[in-house]
């Protein structure tokens, strides 16, 4: 994998909505962060269009996209919100320029799509805050998204928890938001690496919908595919009725493995956003005390 070259001061930086609209005041909020951060944004010119629940016609999402991907002086596309939008335009972008010089793309929720296309390329790109969740998310996850971003990429060494599996693995890492991970099963959007380890995160979902995914994605032999499992937070949960926790639900089909697995990851729809680099070579190592994660050049 083809990991961006880290920013410097003085980058310019697009700032694009490829899915749902976003009121003006986030995104010159974040401009206005990212000028903090020593960086030159620039905002797509589409970037606060509306078009029913979408930012702009799925046209308009497209230029602005591919503005971002071709122009060379732009070293990074933040993703100003997730909602829903990604999949109709992400195959009909031209990638020739892009994969030639890649820049760092930043998203989560419904920009997994994103990451899963990067991915199938060969090109790293960041799981993080958008422009949308900026001023709620915690200082210390904004602080590790710079970092991260200006190329000072650290480890995360999280508590235990009662659902762990220890264990040690070094794969690659994939995953995103899970509906959109299940969406895009058996697509040409699916990570074609047969044994990577998998992050997964949600919000706003029924729990029964839940069970209903990762049975699926058992079933589809998904998961015996792995090396290793992440596990981020599952906010805002609905339909409590069903009995069990996200997490339960999870951990209950992982007794069918035995690879590694990490609950409690910070990150996800909440104010603890850290970043994670997707399509990275990682280390993992689980234990009874703790999990450590390294990231290849950390």
């Amino acid at each position: 994998m083809f990991r961006p070259p880290y920013l410097q001061p003085g980058d310019h930086v697009a700032l694009v909505s490829p899915a749902g609209f976003i009121a003006p005041s986030y995104v010159t909020a974040a401009a206005n962060l990212l000028r903090n951060w020593n960086l030159c944004p620039i905002i797509g010119p589409h970037a606060t269009s509306i078009d029913g629940y979408f930012a702009g016609t799925d046209e308009q999402r497209i230029q602005d996209m591919q503005w971002a991907m071709d122009t060379e002086d732009i070293r990074a596309i933040f993703c100003t919100r997730g909602g829903y939008g990604s999949m109709r335009i992400v195959e009909q972008l031209d990638y020739s320029i892009f994969q030639g010089s890649p820049k760092w793309l930043i998203g989560f929720s419904d920009i997994t799509v994103f990451h899963a296309k990067l991915n199938t390329l060969g090109i790293e790109s960041l799981h993080a805050p958008m422009p949308k969740s900026f001023e709620n998310t915690h200082p210390d996850a904004m602080q590790r998204l710079h970092d991260f971003l200006f190329g000072k990429v650290t480890h995360y060494c999280l508590p235990g928890h009662p659902f762990n599996r220890e264990g040690a693995v070094q794969a690659e890492l994939i995953g995103g938001n899970l509906t959109l991970l299940h969406c895009i099963r058996s697509t040409s959007l699916e990570c074609k690496h047969q044994s990577p380890i998998l992050f997964i995160e949600d919000v706003n979902e029924n729990l029964y919908s839940i069970d209903r995914m990762v049975q699926s994605l058992k079933l589809s032999e998904r998961f015996e595919r792995l090396q290793g499992l992440i596990v981020g937070t599952f906010s805002e949960m609905k339909g409590l009725n069903f009995g069990k926790t996200a997490e339960e639900i999870i951990h209950e089909v992982m007794d069918d493995y035995t690879y590694p697995v990490c609950f409690g990851f910070p990150a996800g729809h909440i104010a603890d956003n850290y970043p994670l680099i997707m399509g990275s070579t990682i280390e993992m190592t689980v234990t009874s005390k703790e999990t450590v994660i390294r990231f290849e050049n950390d």
